[in-house]
């Protein structure tokens, strides 16, 4: 368990050891249990649930379902992490998921939900009226959860950050699904919208400049992707149309020196870094997303 303050809230991370989940046999069935009996639940504001040791074959179903049971002892939880693993723990294409479904309900006081793998992940229908951000990590985003946050009534969300990831871990859907993403999803405080880790980034990045959402938004996260000249090229263009916009981050990336040094030149704050160089092979150009595996 580690703990810790986070912009001013007590956020503590529950993670099982190696020993722990062989030798005494703790496990997802186990996780909320220890976490209620832990004295400390009651002073913390946010919940960060790690390693339950088995997660490549048993998902977080079961915490799921324990957490909405015991719904009166999270009332005060204002932040939940499901899946915080590094990937010696699991690899985040082995991370099984579950059924959030149930849980907008049970958990109405909720400002940022966090989930980290996509497998057998549901969202079903989302209403909640207080979440302020929402970011899943994975290394294919299923089209089943896009259509879920495409139609999620979220009056308060302020954050969206989705890792789109590739079709050989999840994501089976292709530049038009995003284009319906962007314009079916009614997010009215909308302030940071991330479309990250694609190996279709320039492709997002018009779908996303074409949007709505670029007269509201102050942060840009075009990140962890194949962003390559062609994308830049239309950020370059774009970007100066929308005062609002206060932040690109574009980091993890294939564009050129020359397109890199314009962009750093717009008068916003821009993180560009970790440049990468596209690999050949038999006369084949590849790029890898950042997170896929």
């Amino acid at each position: 368990m580690k703990e810790g303050l986070e912009n001013g809230k007590k956020v503590k991370k529950y993670t099982y050891s190696y020993e722990e989940y062989e030798e005494q046999g703790k496990g997802a069935d186990s996780r909320v249990e220890d976490i209620l009996a832990d004295p400390d639940l009651p002073e913390l504001t946010g919940i960060i649930i790690g390693d339950w040791g088995d997660a490549w074959e048993d998902g977080c179903q079961t915490m799921l379902d324990d957490i909405v049971a015991n719904k009166e002892r999270f009332s005060h939880i204002e932040e939940l992490f499901i899946g915080d693993m590094d990937y010696e723990e699991c690899e985040v294409s082995w991370i099984i998921q579950g059924d959030y479904s149930k849980l907008w309900a049970a958990m109405p006081q909720l400002k940022a939900l966090t989930i980290k793998g996509s497998t057998d992940l549901e969202l079903g229908e989302i209403c909640h009226e207080g979440l302020e951000s929402l970011t899943i990590i994975c290394g294919g985003l299923p089209v089943s959860v896009l259509r879920s946050i495409q139609g999620a009534k979220l009056p308060q969300l302020k954050k969206l950050l989705l890792y789109i990831g590739i079709e050989d871990y999840g994501f089976d859907g292709d530049a038009d699904t995003i284009k319906e993403l962007l314009e079916k999803a009614d997010f009215p405080n909308l302030t940071y919208l991330g479309i990250v880790d694609s190996e279709i980034q320039d492709d997002i990045a018009k779908m996303v400049l074409e949007s709505k959402f670029m007269g509201q938004i102050h942060t840009l996260d075009l990140s962890n992707g194949t962003l390559t000249d062609k994308g830049g090229e239309l950020l370059l263009e774009q970007l100066p149309s929308y005062p609002n916009i206060k932040k690109l981050d574009v980091h993890y990336h294939y564009l050129s020196d020359d397109m890199a040094g314009k962009l750093e030149g717009l008068p916003i704050e821009v993180d560009i870094s970790e440049k990468n160089e596209p690999d050949e092979y038999r006369g084949e150009i590849y790029m890898n997303a950042m997170l896929t595996e």
